[in-house]
């Protein structure tokens, strides 16, 4: 939605005029969205690859896209990416988790049980890549 500058200079609320150039200003400074897909994370993806019980959430879902494109080892409800088909990628995953914004609940319930998960892959405006995790079911 575009508003002429002039447009917003004329209203003649100054509060509503001060909220509409701050919500305009706001959007050409937003996260850019790179990628997103679903997984089920499964109870395989909470062992690594050498049987060890993983520890964190974001090794969970590292683990989840390393089966999904090394080891060919995929849930129904699993989508591809092509951010985590890179090797790198996957390496970062714990760096871009902490960086990301997750529901407070999300870790536990990836950590304690097999969710559907919606993963988002964005960019900010420095350049640097975080993800979100949401929890869709249990």
């Amino acid at each position: 939605m575009k508003i002429a500058f002039s447009t917003i200079l004329n209203l003649k609320f100054p509060v509503l005029a001060a909220v509409a150039f701050a919500l305009l200003h706001a959007q050409g400074f937003a996260d850019e969205l790179r990628e997103s897909y679903v997984a089920r994370l499964s109870a395989r993806d909470h062992f690594s690859s050498r049987g060890e019980r993983l520890h964190s959430a974001a090794e969970v879902i590292r683990q989840d896209r390393a089966n999904y494109y090394v080891y060919n080892i995929r849930d129904d409800e699993d989508e591809p990416d092509t951010f985590f088909a890179n090797k790198a990628n996957r390496a970062r995953l714990e760096q871009l988790l902490e960086h990301g914004r997750s529901e407070g609940s999300a870790v536990r319930r990836v950590m304690n049980g097999t969710p559907l998960i919606k993963v988002m892959i964005y960019r900010d405006d420095a350049g640097r890549d975080y993800i979100t995790v949401t929890v869709i079911s249990d």
